[in-house]
């Protein structure tokens, strides 16, 4: 995992989600995102919807928004080979759901090494939301996902060498909740884990070109170290340290 980091420059946009409030599905990230497929030369973008039991209304749900800001798209499920859809993407796109339903479709499908391969090896531009931004870290260990159906392990695809908790939500000011804060809950992972946690929130976005990891869309995000106060970064914010492992 270590040599991963000196591949071709990897190309990702990982959401914390596909739907925020005030916003129509997908809309709050519709220029960054189309600005990302067409800066990398993107026409049809393979869907992988497996986060969701129903495969074809969620391809169409997605497809729809898709067609809409002008790309192509299909879904990973109708193709005869799945690693050869993969082999042959433009753009791979995994979409929210249940985070231990998609990782274990994943290696059923044995696509953990394929996409693995065409991020880092080929420059295919990666877009996750949710889950599918889960999936794309070091392991899914900071999901909020109950575990349904068991992966043959919570290792991922490793496209950035940190964990992300999407959903990212700070306690309510004023609140009678005294269940645990999502901050406790990472603070847990941290008494056995050394990864840093990049806490997203509703409408944040992480870009990683290369090298360069930076912070967009609506929301800051906060940013978790073993033994270390939490930090916050503002959208806009370089957070490119974290990719160096």
């Amino acid at each position: 995992m270590n040599n991963l980091l000196k591949m071709s420059p990897r190309q990702l946009f990982l959401m914390s989600s596909s739907v925020v409030h005030g916003y129509e599905y997908l809309q709050h990230a519709e220029n960054d995102m189309s600005a990302y497929l067409k800066k990398n030369n993107v026409n049809k973008v393979l869907f992988i919807p497996y986060a969701l039991t129903s495969h074809d209304s969620y391809t169409e749900k997605v497809g729809t928004v898709l067609k809409r800001w002008g790309f192509d798209y299909e879904g990973i499920h109708r193709a005869a080979d799945p690693v050869r859809a993969v082999n042959e993407a433009q753009a791979i796109y995994i979409g929210g759901g249940n985070t231990f339903l998609l990782l274990k479709s994943l290696y059923d499908e044995a696509l953990i090494e394929p996409i693995r391969n065409r991020v880092l090896n080929h420059s295919v531009p990666y877009v996750g939301s949710s889950a599918g931004t889960n999936v794309a870290t070091r392991s899914i260990h900071t999901t909020n996902d109950m575990p349904i159906i068991c992966p043959p392990s919570f290792n991922a695809l490793a496209l950035v060498p940190f964990n992300i908790n999407p959903h990212y939500l700070d306690p309510e000011v004023g609140g009678t909740h005294k269940g645990e804060t999502r901050e406790e809950r990472i603070l847990q992972f941290h008494e056995l884990n050394d990864a840093p946690v990049l806490g997203l929130r509703e409408g944040s976005t992480l870009l990683v070109d290369g090298d360069r990891a930076t912070l967009i869309g609506l929301r800051p995000a906060r940013l978790f170290w073993r033994g270390s106060e939490p930090e916050e970064f503002q959208s806009g914010a370089d957070l490119s340290f974290l990719l160096k492992g």
